[in-house]
């Protein structure tokens, strides 16, 4: 009888080393990730174009809002979109690399200091919304010239 603590060859046989199992595992997920990565962040407004079902026939519905939220890695991550609809606040959350989201679209690319904007569940209206992220833009002192002359 074994005790606590001690090598046994019956269990080692068991429960073969965590690497070969985790090395497995990562090949089987290696085919199962998204082609196209989609290139978005947090606080970025997004549209999520995701396949339903209903009965034999499949459409496409998309869900339009600010990503509040990114998760986990590796095939399991998924991120977390949310909109106001008639005046409530929907949050959905989808897998990143779920063969029913077809695609991911950045409307707009928003500029923010957190990993997680739950805050935003709290503001209502403009509050709510994002600063947008300026791109292509001189400094901020510069005026145009047609308007000096």
């Amino acid at each position: 009888m074994a005790q606590c603590g001690h090598y046994s060859p019956i269990l080692s046989l068991a429960f073969p080393p965590r690497f070969m199992n985790q090395a497995l595992l990562d090949k089987i997920e290696s085919s199962q990730y998204r082609k196209d990565n989609a290139k978005f962040e947090v606080g970025d407004t997004v549209r999520v174009h995701t396949k339903v079902v209903e009965g034999d026939k499949e459409r496409i519905q998309i869900f339009s809002g600010v990503v509040i939220g990114k998760r986990g890695h590796g095939l399991n991550s998924t991120f977390t979109v949310r909109r106001i609809s008639y005046g409530e606040g929907v949050e959905r959350v989808f897998p990143l690399h779920s063969p029913r989201v077809e695609k991911v679209e950045v409307e707009r690319k928003g500029s923010v200091r957190r990993a997680k904007l739950t805050y935003l569940r709290k503001r209502l209206g403009k509050g709510a919304t994002l600063v947008k992220e300026r791109e292509g833009r001189g400094p901020a002192g510069a005026a145009p010239e047609a308007e000096q002359s």
